[in-house]
C-alpha cells in the first residue's frame, strides 16, 4: 500500500531500550478502512483475569491470529491462535518491509472506550524469547503510551500513539522496562491496537 514511500521515524534516547516510533505508518484514509473492518470482522473475546484471589474481566476486548500450534499465554490466560486472515496478513506485510522479520503471532486489543486499559506489565513470557521485537500497531482514537524503567525511577516516558502509528520495541526493552495504557477520564472513542510478535 504505501511500502515504497519512506517513513518519518523518532527514536528514543533511553537506557537499555530500543524504541522507534513511526506516527504516519499508515495514512488516514487507509486507517480507518483498517479500523473499520477490524472493528467487524475479529471475533472479539472478553477474557477474565484472577488478581490476589479475585475474578475480574479484563478491562478490553482482545483476539489472537497466528501461525498454528503457536498458543499465546499471559496472566494466566491461554490463548489458542485464529488462523491469520487477509487483512492482518496485509497489515504484517507492510510491518516486515521496514523491520525485517517474520511474524507469527499478534495479539489484537479493542479499547472500548477511556475506561478500558492495560496495566503496568512487560510482554516478556518465555515463549518470545531473550530480547523479542514488538510491533504495535494503533488504528481509531489516540491514547497515552506509558513506559518506566524498572530500576531507574527517573527513566520515563510518554508517547501518543495516534491513528495509524506504529512503534517497534526491540533489543533489552522488555527485560528492563514496563509499560502501560492507562483509563482516561476524557471522553474518548474506541482504539484497536495490534501487537506482533515471534513466539519460538
Amino acid at each position: 500500500m504505501n511500502s515504497l514511500f519512506p517513513k518519518e521515524k523518532i527514536s528514543f534516547d533511553l537506557p537499555n531500550a530500543s524504541i522507534e516510533y513511526y506516527p504516519n505508518f499508515f495514512d488516514t484514509s487507509h486507517s480507518e478502512q483498517l479500523f473499520a473492518k477490524l472493528l467487524n470482522e475479529i471475533p472479539w473475546q472478553l477474557d477474565y483475569i484472577t488478581i490476589f484471589g479475585k475474578t475480574h474481566p479484563q478491562p478490553r476486548l482482545t483476539a489472537l491470529f497466528g501461525n498454528e500450534g503457536k498458543p499465546y499465554s499471559y496472566s494466566n490466560i491461554i490463548m489458542q491462535p485464529n488462523p491469520w486472515n487477509p487483512i492482518l496478513m496485509f497489515i504484517k506485510n507492510e510491518i516486515e518491509t521496514i523491520c525485517d522479520e517474520n511474524f507469527t503471532t499478534v495479539l489484537l486489543n479493542l479499547y472500548r472506550d477511556g475506561k478500558d486499559s492495560n496495566g503496568w506489565h512487560a510482554d516478556n513470557e518465555k515463549e518470545l524469547g531473550r530480547n523479542p521485537i514488538i510491533a504495535s500497531v494503533s488504528f481509531g482514537a489516540e491514547r497515552s503510551f506509558h513506559l518506566k524503567h524498572n530500576s531507574i525511577p527517573d527513566a520515563k516516558q510518554k508517547i501518543t500513539l495516534e491513528n495509524g502509528s506504529l512503534l517497534l520495541m526491540k533489543g533489552e526493552t522488555q527485560h528492563f522496562w514496563k509499560h502501560q495504557i492507562p483509563k482516561t477520564a476524557k471522553p474518548i472513542g474506541s482504539r484497536i491496537n495490534l501487537t506482533f510478535r515471534i513466539i519460538k
